[in-house]
């Protein structure tokens, strides 16, 4: 589910967070690690859900309209395209789906309003109101259709953003992540479907998972030492005076050119100064640029630094 880059921002915010907290604990951050983890899976199945609710909706508003008193021809001769959506159909019936979210404690059942408000705006959009005025059927039109509706309406719906915040300050930054994860599932329904094929966290090979909690530890274990050795290659900066996000970035590369053979060292470079660039100062970019090519250089001439097989592309 998670590539490199979003395993790296997922161990820079629970090191973050242990910097940030004096009183906190490696265990602690680390538990808030695999949290954070948890919880971006939580995101990616709370939308999938998110979806099946739009039926419901959908539903309602049609038995609304055949209960009012005096009924219009629309009322009583409604437009079912969306509700029999095949697709759709076969994210509201999945039992994996189902089962998963029962067993993680997750549902829109409290947030009626915001399922209600969001399908409103739904059936205002653009995107729905071409799919429902198009006379054409067909499974792959209604897949297509769907995922149209979710990428360009729905996940960029403000209040839906605002709401996903508040349930974890985490999701605003997973929420790209997630939805593509949702628009890859809707993808892999055939007209054969009988279930949802979720995504697996993890891969089965498990290397993913590795790279993420030795990242974390080995950043932590070497962090005196890189510390030291940072000082001297940013022009004898006092260590403090350097900006947190940059010094953690820089233990983060240290300790991923010296931990992981196959990984080339132009690719961790070029992450990291991506990283600063985004979670730090303006000119951070250049400031890791600086001193990683220092440190990579050195490290690569006392041995500290060795690379095998893949790790080897320049």
């Amino acid at each position: 589910m998670f590539n490199r880059r979003q395993l790296r921002i997922k161990v820079l915010q629970a090191l973050y967070a242990l910097h940030s907290d004096k009183e906190g604990s490696v265990e602690d951050a680390h538990k808030l690690l695999m949290s954070a983890v948890e919880k971006t899976y939580d995101l990616y199945l709370t939308l999938l859900l998110l979806i099946a609710e739009m039926q419901d909706a959908a539903i309602e508003r049609i038995e609304a309209g055949r209960m009012r008193k005096q009924p219009s021809h629309e009322d009583l001769h409604p437009n079912t395209k969306f509700v029999n959506n095949k697709p759709l159909r076969v994210v509201i019936k999945s039992k994996v789906l189902a089962k998963e979210a029962a067993n993680r404690s997750l549902g829109w059942s409290n947030d009626q309003d915001m399922v209600k408000r969001l399908f409103k705006s739904l059936v205002a959009s653009e995107e729905y109101v071409a799919y429902m005025e198009n006379e054409e059927r067909g499974f792959q039109h209604d897949r297509e259709s769907l995922n149209r509706m979710f990428r360009k309406h729905i996940i960029n719906d403000e209040s839906l953003q605002e709401w996903l915040e508040e349930q974890s300050i985490l999701w605003s930054d997973d929420l790209d992540l997630a939805s593509s994860i949702v628009l890859k599932t809707i993808k892999t329904i055939s007209e054969d479907s009988d279930d949802l094929t979720l995504c697996d966290m993890w891969k089965e090979e498990g290397d993913d998972k590795e790279f993420l909690e030795q990242l974390f530890s080995r950043t932590l274990a070497l962090s005196s030492e890189h510390d030291k050795a940072i000082e001297e290659a940013a022009s004898n900066w006092d260590i403090e005076r350097i900006a947190t996000i940059d010094l953690l970035l820089l233990r983060m590369a240290l300790a991923e050119a010296r931990s992981f053979e196959s990984v080339p060292l132009k690719v961790t470079i070029n992450e990291y100064i991506d990283l600063a660039k985004f979670y730090s100062t303006e000119k951070s970019g250049a400031f890791v640029n600086g001193v990683l090519d220092k440190l990579f250089a050195s490290m690569r001439e006392d041995g500290s630094i060795v690379k095998t097989g893949r790790g080897l592309i320049e």
